[in-house]
């Protein structure tokens, strides 16, 4: 009787997984801290459809390909896209000589109308920490964004928020404002922020919207870290001296194209060359 006890033991030792003699404990708080570590939950984000009422009261038109305002965009998008793709450039900066020129709305609408292409995914980033306006623009509530990123307050996969308006999905990385911009720009967490932003799939473009060339040295700073320019200025707004100071400071940088914003409607609404 005692040798057929021993054996059933030794039988649920076995099924057990554990050898003789060993107690089965719970895990310690650091190892369930290294599991969660090696193993971490789906990430969070932030699902939001955008009010088309808003947008439209902030002039952003180019979600609506049926939309005869989204031309310009869409062309825009093609003559972008067509240099971008000849040289494998996923990273687009725009930027303005002075504010007022248009230049959110601009990367706003340029982003909706990439994102109306099934075979392309856009990510808007705002990086203007001086005066951000992607979340203002867009009607979004931002605490954080970009400006939490390089505050190391989160990351940049639980601070986009994807968006969706009509056929459109993108991916948003508002900001807050600082008061600390500068020493942020040219931070290492700045660098970081933009290597991992460039190092994405092979269909998907990044738009950063900077600060004006010309009101500081915040966007010489990001400049060499991008693949490439769109610049914007305004009629009645930007002077030729100060779009020639502007290509001064670019003369490193590939300019991808001139957006002249603010035409008179007798003409049309966007030019660009």
């Amino acid at each position: 009787m005692e040798n057929i006890r021993r054996a059933v033991e030794r039988a649920k030792d076995s099924f057990s997984g554990r050898p003789n003699g060993v107690r089965l404990e719970s895990p310690t708080r650091e190892a369930k801290s290294n599991f969660v570590e090696h193993y971490p939950t789906q990430r969070r984000v932030q699902q939001v459809e955008l009010d088309t009422d808003h947008l439209q009261s902030q002039r952003i038109i180019a979600y609506d390909g049926q939309d005869p305002r989204s031309r310009s965009f869409d062309i825009l998008r093609t003559e972008v896209l067509r240099s971008m793709d000849l040289k494998n450039w996923r990273t687009l900066a725009v930027t303005s000589p002075t504010p007022s020129c248009g230049k959110t709305l601009t990367a706003i609408n340029l982003a909706l109308s990439i994102a109306r292409q099934q075979d392309r995914n856009v990510r808007l980033v705002d990086l203007d920490l001086r005066r951000p306006h992607i979340a203002a623009s867009l009607g979004l509530d931002c605490l954080g964004g970009t400006l939490g990123v390089l505050e190391g307050r989160s990351d940049i996969e639980t601070s986009m928020i994807d968006a969706g308006v009509g056929s459109c999905r993108l991916e948003i990385l508002p900001t807050a404002a600082s008061e600390n911009a500068s020493d942020l720009v040219a931070s290492s967490g700045m660098r970081t922020l933009l290597q991992d932003l460039a190092t994405c799939q092979q269909s998907r473009v990044v738009i950063f919207d900077l600060p004006p060339l010309l009101t500081s040295h915040d966007v010489i700073s990001i400049l060499p870290q991008v693949d490439c320019v769109l610049l914007v200025a305004a009629v009645g707004v930007s002077k030729i001296s100060e779009i020639q100071e502007c290509y001064r400071y670019l003369q490193e940088a590939d300019v991808v194209r001139f957006v002249l914003n603010k035409v008179p409607e007798s003409l049309t609404k966007y030019v660009y060359y």
